[in-house]
């Protein structure tokens, strides 16, 4: 009898390790054959972005009358065509001079903007190397100026005042973006701000919110899920403000922004914090907005009353990393599963490509609402496509490198202000199953916030985190609204 149960348990033991076995084969084939079809693909569309670039040039010179500039073949041109002035500080990432009123200042561009090595550079290990060539090309091609402070005298700004003058942007729509009322409804303003929608006690108001979305997505993510759901006693005592951020939504899309991190942050002091005249508030943002949630906390650390990061993407650079270069290859991993990935690398990677996709679906967006309406029979609401078309190519391009990427090397020193120099309570929020920014970025936040609260919320995504379950998160925001500490 102890023979045969003996027997029993090695045969179930053995069971149990074939499958392991089984199971790790199979996961190594699907990651051989992952590879190996991101590798064809992206080795096509590497060759066929280079297509599409003198495809493009020859389009816009015959509608628009001009040769436009791009990354790829020009990099320095695509920066200083709308008026900058590129410099570079010893040798490190490159800036650009801006102009305001009678003020220079520098504003830091993304080095991936115009560094993209291709699939094949990437496989045959010569990406160190071609780094090196095209920044030392790049470094070539532009003025470098010293670390020490410099001054510029009043004709200096003058002569910069009629440099960047001839080059304002027109309200006109580009070629391939566009022209519908509601994405250029903004060009028959006379404000230069963004679209805000707010909701919420009118006067003598004490309790401010500000939603900040992430990325190719607008105010509706906000205000068609967690505005509803907001109970009487919140919107009798706060205020809420759901922003569309430059170049997305409602908001100007202005054609020779580069969408820096400052631009972005600049647009929405002067279209929510200043207007308003807002002393304290709380902060509620989703992936990219995250990054904009966190710079704005370091800026005005003693009004902020509490921070919310829903699917903040931060990853650690490691030692010897490039910190955008390392972040683009997080974010767009140039892998054809999952499907997202896949849609960010095309979005990240390819300039060309980016503005074919912007072409079809952006430019069209009102027929795919018109379809989705007639296959659903009008049974669901189309805000999720509304704020995932609405926006232009060039600054969806610009915010991708210039914010998420570019801004990797200061996320770890915006985590460190806030720990050390914040009192509000920090909250972050993260569906298990994101595919997109993972839930190890929260544990990472984690790592640098020890106080945070961290919530992984089972069997959600990216979306789903808020899409879903808007009556719980709005429960959840209420509370921590409540039971947060005036700094």
């Amino acid at each position: 009898m102890w023979v045969v149960e003996n027997w029993r348990f090695d045969f179930v033991c053995h069971l149990g390790s074939m499958g392991k076995t089984t199971r790790s084969v199979l996961g190594l084939t699907g990651k051989f054959i992952n590879d190996f079809l991101s590798f064809l693909v992206f080795s096509v569309l590497d060759v066929l972005d280079l297509i599409l670039c003198y495809v493009y040039k020859t389009i816009d010179f015959f509608v628009e009358a001009e040769w436009k500039p791009c990354y790829c073949s020009s990099p320095k041109q695509a920066i200083i065509s709308s008026g900058n002035i590129l410099v570079s500080e010893n040798g490190e990432a490159e800036k650009i001079v801006c102009l305001t009123s009678a003020k220079l200042q520098l504003e830091e561009i993304s080095d991936t903007l115009y560094t993209r090595p291709s699939v094949v550079l990437e496989v045959s290990k010569t990406t160190v190397k071609r780094r090196k060539v095209v920044n030392s090309t790049n470094s070539a091609t532009v003025q470098r100026v010293q670390s020490s402070p410099f001054v510029v005298n009043n004709t200096l700004v003058e002569l910069l005042q009629e440099k960047i003058s001839a080059h304002k942007s027109h309200p006109v729509p580009r070629w391939s973006d566009c022209d519908c009322d509601t994405c250029n409804s903004w060009s028959n303003s006379c404000k230069d701000t963004l679209f805000v929608h707010t909701e919420g006690r009118k006067d003598n108001v004490t309790e401010n919110v500000l939603f900040i979305h992430g990325f190719i997505s607008s105010s509706a993510f906000w205000t068609e899920t967690l505005f509803p759901n907001f109970s009487r006693s919140i919107k009798s005592k706060y205020r809420l403000f759901a922003i569309d951020l430059l170049g997305f939504g409602k908001s100007p899309k202005p054609h020779d922004s580069l969408y820096t991190m400052k631009e972005h942050l600049d647009m929405i002091e002067r279209s929510v914090l200043e207007p308003n005249k807002i002393e304290s508030f709380h902060i509620v943002a989703h992936s990219l907005g995250c990054i904009l949630a966190l710079a704005l906390a370091v800026k005005y650390p003693n009004s902020v009353k509490s921070l919310t990061l829903l699917a903040p993407p931060f990853f650690p650079t490691p030692k010897g990393e490039e910190a955008a270069q390392y972040m683009m290859r997080k974010v767009a991993p140039r892998r054809l599963w999952p499907l997202i990935a896949f849609g960010a690398s095309m979005a990240c990677w390819y300039e060309h490509v980016s503005r074919t996709i912007c072409l079809l679906i952006c430019k069209h967006h009102r027929t795919w609402e018109f379809l989705a309406k007639l296959i659903t029979r009008n049974r669901i609401r189309t805000y999720l496509i509304d704020g995932f078309c609405c926006h232009t190519h060039n600054a969806a391009w610009h915010t991708l490198h210039n914010v998420i990427c570019g801004t990797a090397g200061k996320i770890e020193g915006y985590l460190n202000v806030v720990q050390n120099n914040l009192n509000c309570s920090i909250n972050v929020f993260h569906g298990r199953d994101d595919e997109l920014i993972p839930v190890e970025c929260c544990d990472n936040i984690k790592a640098k916030v020890p106080r945070a609260n961290v919530k992984v919320v089972e069997k959600k995504d990216h979306i789903t985190i808020v899409v879903g379950r808007q009556q719980t998160f709005a429960r959840e925001l209420e509370h921590i609204w409540k039971t947060a500490k005036t700094s």
